[in-house]
C-alpha cells in the first residue's frame, strides 16, 4: 500500500509541474506574441504638418443676369400698325421711331376740335367786351368762357392721343424680335417687341445672414458663366434693406460692364464673392475632415499616436477648408486612412510635401 500511494504522489507531482510548465510557456509565447502584434497594429496613414499661411475667405453662390434695362414694347392706343421702323435684333437709340399706328381718324377729329375751339375762342372774346359795356352778366361770361376752355382741353387730349401713335425708344438698347406687321391691328396689351439695355447688365444673388454685416455698396465681385471660364467683375451697388424671413438671406444687386456684349441676361452666374483676407490661416484638406453628429473631428498624430480632435470650420475651396478652432501651427495631421483609425491607435505617418 505505502508503494501505490507513493506511485500517486509521484505521477502528481509530475502531472502538476507539467502543467505548471506549460502555463509558464504560454504566457511567455503570448507576450512575445503580443509584442510582434503590437508593431503590427501600427497602420500607415498619410499626413501634414499645418502651416499658416495667407487666405481670402469668399462665399460662392448663385445668382441670376438681367438686363440694366427692359421693357415690352407696346402701343398705347388701339389701330392699324402703318409703318415698322426698325430691324429686328439691332440697337435703337433713345428717342427713336419704331413704328406708327394709322391716325386719320384722330386727325379728323382733331380738325374738328380745332374748329370748335375757334368759334368758342371768339365767344368767349366778345363776351367778355359785353360784360365791359355791362351788356351781358357775369354768368353769362362765366359760361362763354368754360365752352372755350373746354375746347382747348379737347383739342389737347385729341393731340396726346396722335402723339402716342408714334412709338418711340424709352431707351437705348437692342431691340428683339418683332410679333406685328404693317397692317396689324394692335391694342395696348399687344407685345409688339422687346427692348433691352445690355451695355450694363445686373447680377442679382443672395447671401447667408451671417454675412449681412460685410456688406457694403461698392464692393467687387467675380462672376463666371455657364460653358465659359472667363471671369467677369461686377460692383455691388444696391443692397435690400432687410432679411428674407423664408430663406434668411440677404439680396444684393451688382453690375456688370458688357460693351463686349459676351453676357446675355437670363442666364445664371456662379459668383465669387470675397470677404476678409486672413494672413493666418489653417487650411487642411476636405479628405480629412470626418462628420460627426455635433459637427466634425480631425485625427492627428501625437507621440506616434492617432489622436481625435473636434474642430470648427469656416469658409472652403475646392480642395481645402477652413479651421477656426481646434487646431494650431504645427499640428500633424492625417489626411488619409482616417475613417478606420481610433482614438489612440499607433500610427506610422508619412509626410506630405
Amino acid at each position: 500500500m505505502k508503494i501505490k500511494h507513493f506511485v500517486y504522489a509521484i505521477l502528481i507531482i509530475g502531472i502538476g509541474g507539467l502543467i505548471v510548465y506549460r502555463i509558464t510557456n504560454n504566457k511567455k509565447a503570448d507576450a512575445e506574441n503580443g509584442k510582434v502584434q503590437g508593431k503590427k497594429q501600427a497602420t500607415a496613414v498619410s499626413g501634414m504638418v499645418l502651416v499658416p499661411q495667407k487666405f481670402e475667405d469668399v462665399l460662392s453662390l448663385s445668382g441670376s443676369i438681367e438686363a440694366n434695362e427692359q421693357v415690352d414694347i407696346r402701343s398705347e392706343i388701339s389701330g392699324i400698325v402703318q409703318t415698322i421702323n426698325f430691324e429686328e435684333g439691332t440697337n435703337v437709340s433713345k428717342g427713336q421711331v419704331l413704328f406708327k399706328v394709322n391716325d386719320i381718324e384722330l386727325r379728323a377729329q382733331a380738325a374738328k376740335i380745332q374748329t370748335t375751339q375757334k368759334l368758342a375762342s371768339e365767344n368767349e372774346r366778345r363776351a367778355k367786351l359785353l360784360l365791359e359795356k355791362e351788356a351781358i352778366s357775369q354768368e353769362e361770361y362765366d359760361i362763354a368762357s368754360a365752352d372755350y376752355k373746354t375746347a382747348k382741353a379737347e383739342t389737347q387730349l385729341i393731340q396726346a392721343q396722335i402723339a402716342k401713335t408714334t412709338v418711340r425708344a424709352p431707351f437705348s438698347g437692342k431691340i428683339g424680335l418683332r410679333a406685328i406687321s404693317n397692317g396689324t391691328y394692335v391694342t395696348p396689351t399687344t407685345v409688339i417687341a422687346k427692348l433691352v439695355n445690355t451695355s450694363q447688365l445686373k447680377i442679382t444673388f443672395s447671401i447667408p445672414e451671417k454675412y449681412a454685416s460685410q456688406m457694403k455698396v461698392g464692393n467687387s465681385l467675380t462672376f463666371t458663366t455657364a460653358g465659359s471660364a472667363e471671369k467677369f467683375t461686377a460692383k455691388i451697388y444696391a443692397i435690400e434693406p432687410e432679411i428674407e424671413i423664408a430663406t434668411r438671406t440677404l439680396k444684393l444687386r451688382a453690375i456688370a460692364e458688357n460693351k463686349d456684349g459676351k453676357l446675355y441676361p437670363g442666364t445664371f452666374a456662379n459668383v465669387t464673392l470675397p470677404l476678409d483676407e486672413i494672413n493666418d490661416a489653417l487650411l487642411v484638406p476636405t479628405e480629412a475632415l470626418i462628420p460627426i453628429q455635433n459637427g466634425k473631428k480631425i485625427f492627428i498624430s501625437e507621440n506616434g499616436k492617432a489622436k481625435e480632435i473636434i474642430v470648427k470650420t469656416g469658409a472652403r475651396t475646392d480642395k481645402d477648408i477652413l479651421i477656426t478652432e481646434g487646431l494650431k501651427a504645427g499640428d500633424t495631421i492625417l489626411t488619409t486612412g482616417v475613417m478606420t483609425l481610433k482614438n489612440g491607435m499607433p500610427v506610422r505617418v508619412q509626410i506630405k510635401k
